[in-house]
């Protein structure tokens, strides 16, 4: 077992195509352990070079909403009214607190998400 740190786009690679061949190791082999530190170098170099940025919280709000099939009517004794929903959702007014409380219950979004600044429309 040779473990060092992912450098290159190339011993990336590498590490993704031993992944393949160990990752169903029996627990407690050396394959298995391996395997282990891999998938944390791997993580690593992905978080590195691969980072995906979090959406704003209105778009996080429009990701869930698709993933548990609502409509904007479905937020409205969540948000305060039909025209409230509608101009958070098209970023013409900001999340209150109320709000961010009301959809951290309905559509379990985190409070780090849906606290995070963003630009308001024109």
């Amino acid at each position: 077992m040779d473990i060092k740190p992912i450098k290159s786009e190339n011993e990336y690679t590498q590490a993704l195509s031993r992944m393949e061949v160990i990752f169903d190791s029996a627990v407690g082999t050396n394959e298995s352990d391996e395997a282990d530190i891999l998938a944390l170098l791997i993580d690593d170099y992905e978080q590195k070079n691969y980072s995906i940025e979090t959406p704003d919280p209105i778009e996080a709000i429009k990701i869930r909403m698709e993933e548990m099939g609502l409509k904007q009517k479905d937020l409205v004794h969540v948000l305060g009214g039909k025209s409230r929903v509608s101009e958070i959702l098209h970023k013409k007014r900001r999340l209150t607190l109320e709000m961010i409380r009301n959809l951290i219950d309905k559509l379990d979004l985190s409070a780090d998400t849906l606290l995070k600044d963003y630009p308001l429309a024109d």
